[in-house]
């Protein structure tokens, strides 16, 4: 199943346009990519766009942006911890068997995880029909984007608080964006830095005990100002270095930037990517764009995968 050809980006509607069929359930954007469609926004990473974001690279530079697969440790959100078990003898060799929870880590939320109450999956589609093997047999690429706003609010007096629900506004991110000296772009990757995975580096072993239970943490505004925003940018994916991407714990059910974003208008989310090496160079060279790559697990009905992202300068 794969995406019927979609208008070009700049007939896509704006957000207070959607939905674009009568049928469909509100702030949607079911149908823009064709009635079966898997991919949401991923349809922006096109072939151009891939071309022109390999032109980013200048210096060869490889930034992986994936943690070990055993952090946090213990895991969030009641997540089972990694299982791995080497096979074999130093005589004869090894295999060795990994048994993880795909978003226990560094992950990619696929449309499977997260089904709207009252609309149910992306686009309509049946459960069964959505999977992270879609997203795999096609692969990610493009430009990616990082907006470093941990780095930008300490610069301006207003540090945000890796331990506390410290909400990041779509104003935080134009600022942000507007002193790096770089836009969003139709089908760009957006990465988004909030300190949360800086910070949790520093953390000693009885308050990473004490996370599971009482997790607090910036991310992303609660509410429709962020997925308007994102959607009116048409980015084709977003990521952060934190546990959610959104901010926790949630102000309200209703206001669950999840809901709108996987279920309804078809935009992916990463969490926990590992963004400090590469904010350092995107720092120190002023260059915070660069092309980004992701092969997602082949697993047919998947419902999220490690991203295994790198970033090239």
């Amino acid at each position: 199943m794969g995406a019927l050809p979609g208008p070009p980006i700049g007939a896509l509607p704006g957000f207070d346009d959607l939905p674009i069929r009568p049928d469909a359930p509100a702030a949607s954007s079911w149908g823009v990519w064709g009635d079966g469609d898997v991919f949401g926004c991923l349809n922006l990473l096109t072939p151009e766009r891939v071309v022109a974001a390999a032109r980013l690279v200048q210096r060869g530079a490889v930034f992986p942006l994936d943690l070990d697969v055993a952090l946090p440790d213990p895991p969030l959100f009641g997540r089972q911890p990694p299982r791995h078990t080497v096979l074999g003898s130093e005589r004869t060799g090894h295999d060795d068997v990994v048994e993880i929870n795909t978003q226990a880590s560094s992950q990619w939320d696929g449309f499977r995880h997260i089904a709207h109450p009252a609309h149910g999956f992306y686009n309509g589609v049946a459960d069964g029909d959505h999977g992270m093997h879609h997203w795999a047999a096609r692969g990610i690429a493009g430009r990616g984007v990082l907006a470093d706003v941990a780095r930008h609010r300490a610069a301006h007096g207003r540090p945000l608080r890796p331990d506390a629900d410290d909400a990041i506004t779509p104003e935080d991110l134009d600022a942000t964006l507007a002193a790096q000296g770089v836009e969003v772009r139709p089908g760009d990757v957006l990465l988004v830095r909030t300190g949360w995975l800086a910070w949790y580096r520093t953390a000693d072993r009885a308050m990473r005990d004490a996370l599971p239970g009482n997790l607090r943490a910036p991310g992303l505004a609660p509410g429709e100002s962020t997925p308007r925003w994102l959607w009116d940018r048409h980015v084709a994916a977003v990521a952060a270095d934190n546990p959610a991407l959104e901010v926790w714990p949630l102000a309200r059910r209703g206001d669950f930037v999840h809901l709108t974003l996987l279920p309804l208008l078809g935009i992916p989310i990463g969490e926990l990517w590992d963004l400090d090496a590469l904010a350092e160079d995107c720092a120190s060279d002023g260059r915070y764009e660069f092309l980004l790559t992701s092969a997602p697990l082949h697993v047919r009905g998947g419902v999220a995968s490690p991203p295994n992202a790198l970033a090239l300068k």
